[in-house]
């Protein structure tokens, strides 16, 4: 620090002392035509220079452009990446909540479909029930009507038959009364002697009384 110090006024007074220099090769034309040369040679250098300069500040600035772009472009496949890993995880995500939810709408499905072929099977079985009732009603009914008839049937065929039994049971008392009827045939025949006594007595005025009917 202290050397750069003694050595910053050296250097303003050759800056000083230049002007006077430059002063006095105005006046000298060999030394105005050296200048000159001089100038242009140092403005070529310097130009080459500054051209170089450029043009290494512009790779260089081309370099770090380069390399940001690199960079950029790094990061944005990083990023893509990132945005793809993401967007699996999203869609996995995604595919299980739509999943658990596909499962969930088809089971509420199978159980309601479950529910109404249950509802069908309980309604048939009912109407099963309800015919097989009425056929038996039917039956029932059938077969007491055909029992009625086959026990009218039998009552009509009893009463025929205790008639006819009756009747022969009846033929068969009064064929005996039948048998005692000559018993009364002699009780009348004892009894006609008395009967023609009196006929015999009451007869006998009749006879009296004869010539009067032939006058």
């Amino acid at each position: 620090m202290a050397t750069a110090k003694k050595k910053a006024p050296a250097k303003k007074r050759t800056v000083a002392k230049r002007p006077a220099k430059a002063a006095a090769a105005k006046k000298n034309p060999v030394r105005k035509t050296a200048v000159a040369k001089k100038a242009e040679s140092g403005n070529f250098f310097s130009d080459a220079f500054k051209e170089a300069w450029d043009q290494l500040d512009q790779w260089v600035d081309t370099a770090k452009l380069k390399a940001k772009e690199l960079a950029a472009e790094e990061k944005l496949q990083q990023k893509k990446a990132e945005l793809a890993v993401k967007a699996e995880i999203d869609h996995a995500k995604h595919l299980a909540d739509q999943a658990e939810k596909w499962m969930r709408a088809r089971i509420k499905s199978d159980t309601k479909k479950l529910n109404a072929y249950e509802r069908k099977l309980k309604k048939q079985l009912r109407d099963a029930e309800k015919k097989l009732k009425a056929q038996a009603r039917a039956a029932e009914k059938k077969a007491n009507k055909k029992g009625k008839e086959i026990r009218k049937s039998i009552e009509g065929v009893t009463k025929q038959i205790s008639s006819k039994v009756s009747a022969a049971t009846g033929s068969g008392k009064a064929a005996p009364k039948k048998k005692a009827a000559p018993k009364k045939k002699a009780a009348a025949s004892k009894a006609t002697p008395k009967k023609k006594v009196a006929a015999k007595r009451k007869a006998a005025p009749k006879r009296k009384a004869a010539p009067k009917a032939t006058a």
